[in-house]
């Protein structure tokens, strides 16, 4: 009678393991940054959201309005998550929006403490045809690949690399 084999060899359970290694090698570090990404994109959506009534609020009394003005939630009452509070401000006309991050557990450490700041410009002298648009330019100290490409770093200024949002509303 013949034996036949059964299980598997010391070796190839080695290799297996090996391989499980190297891929949980590759893929944590990319599931942290796309965790770190998603934290971003909830500040850009509380900014974004303040977008329109803080040009508008520009629009009518011609300064920039300060948390609380023109129905405009005080700072610590816009917050996610992850996001500790959202101020406006800044001198007209260009007004300002930043969101600063938690600081501590849950929010990756390249985030915590840090902000995001979006500055528009309502544009009233152009000659273009688009006098009465807003050019929202978006900076921060976080590391870039955090960031959407909209949002370039703190120091740029010249619009290349993804200095300036380009978003009018």
């Amino acid at each position: 009678m013949k034996k036949t084999q059964q299980g598997f060899t010391l070796i190839e359970l080695m290799i297996v393991v090996a391989i499980i290694a190297i891929l949980a090698a590759i893929a944590i570090p990319q599931y942290q940054n796309y965790i770190a990404r998603a934290q971003v994109s909830e500040a850009m959506t509380l900014m974004d959201g303040l977008k329109t009534p803080v040009i508008e609020y520009g629009s009518q009394q011609g300064t920039c309005p300060a948390n609380g003005d023109g129905g405009i939630a005080t700072a610590t009452d816009i917050k996610g998550k992850y996001v500790a509070s959202v101020t406006t401000g800044g001198t007209y006309p260009n007004c300002t929006i930043e969101a600063t991050f938690l600081t501590g557990a849950g929010v990756n450490s390249a985030l915590s403490g840090q902000s995001i700041e979006l500055a528009g410009a309502l544009d009233n002298s152009a000659t273009d045809g688009t006098a009465g648009s807003s050019v929202w330019t978006c900076t921060s100290a976080i590391p870039q690949k955090y960031l959407p490409t909209a949002c370039g770093p703190a120091a740029s200024g010249n619009g290349t690399g993804g200095g300036t949002g380009g978003s009018n509303d």
